[in-house]
């Protein structure tokens, strides 16, 4: 019978916007997907669920605020007596018999747009272990099972090139994942009914990506990165050179009098973007200079250019 204002610490005068802005504050630090095996905070987690709901049904909210009604939305008297002004409470029927008339019940306030996006999917609050929403007069809706948490390590070009990749639940049964546009570290993907059982049903799996380091491909937002060696006559002489891709070996043309450093980009070779686009592959040139080499060191001490200074436009 907790006062839904002091539960989501704010005051009676409160707007809806800031009614809504303490129950998100509070559902981020409860939710049973973040409180695991924690049964305080997911008691805790149902208190403040059951008071948002009741402070935005603007009906449940002026009863309460006239004392017809307690925090867990019960008459405030044994036998419903309220002030005989709102939409329950005692009222005289024909005749002047006494009659009770409750009223009709709202259906409880819209989750929706709190819960899209915060925990990776819509009407999430709840259902973890200790939820169920109170509705009506005190009735609660079976909790749903316990969610499941599973951890999968995507190999780089897997990630890149959205391999669909497979995980074993802890039933022993397999499923084939399509991995989402975008995914990256700490992606999750939540598997609606594969979590513990419970009275109101499954819970659900809630699957996080660890996308693996590559030997030799680096992340660069959407783009993927990698330095490839080229020979001296490569890098003069201009050349066409293998190189990998996370789809394979492609020709690159490298231009002549190119220098180590220099950045190639490969069109749409990197990262699908959630937009249906996706990033580049960026090749940076890294010129292989052979330690001994009698007739390149011969070369170079009889090449004129040797005493050119390349880092004169730094300044030093």
């Amino acid at each position: 019978m907790a006062d839904p204002y002091a539960t989501l610490g704010v005051a009676r005068g409160a707007t809806e916007a800031d009614i809504k802005k303490a129950y998100r504050k509070l559902a981020k630090e409860l939710h049973p997907d973040r409180n695991k095996d924690n049964k305080a905070a997911s008691d805790r987690f149902s208190k403040v669920t059951q008071a948002y709901d009741l402070l935005t049904d603007k009906d449940k909210r002026a009863r309460f605020d006239r004392g017809e009604i307690d925090g867990d939305g019960n008459p405030a008297s044994p036998f419903g007596f309220g002030t005989g002004g709102g939409s329950g409470g005692f009222r005289p029927g024909a005749g002047g018999r006494g009659g009770f008339d409750m009223g009709a019940e709202g259906q409880g306030g819209d989750f929706s747009d709190i819960f899209e996006g915060l925990f990776g999917g819509r009407g999430g609050a709840g259902t973890g272990a200790g939820g169920g929403f109170a509705s009506g007069f005190g009735r609660r809706a079976q909790p749903k099972g316990g969610n499941v948490a599973y951890r999968l390590k995507v190999p780089f070009e897997d990630a890149a090139t959205l391999s669909p990749q497979r995980i074993t639940l802890a039933d022993g049964k397999t499923i084939d994942l399509k991995l989402p546009a975008g995914v990256d570290t700490g992606t999750q993907m939540r598997l609606s009914g594969k979590g513990d059982p419970g009275p109101g049903g499954a819970g659900d799996a809630i699957v996080t990506v660890e996308v693996q380091p590559h030997r030799f491909y680096t992340r660069d937002g959407d783009d993927v990165r990698i330095d490839l060696p080229i020979n001296l006559a490569e890098a003069v002489l201009g050349a066409k050179v293998r190189v990998p891709t996370v789809e394979g070996a492609v020709m690159l043309s490298v231009p002549r009098g190119s220098t180590s450093g220099k950045t190639l980009r490969l069109k749409a070779r990197g990262f699908h973007r959630k937009d249906g686009t996706r990033g580049d592959q960026l090749v940076t040139l890294v010129i292989d200079i052979p330690a001994d080499d009698a007739a390149l060191t011969a070369f170079v001490e009889g090449w004129d250019g040797r005493d050119t200074d390349p880092r004169a436009r730094l300044g030093v």
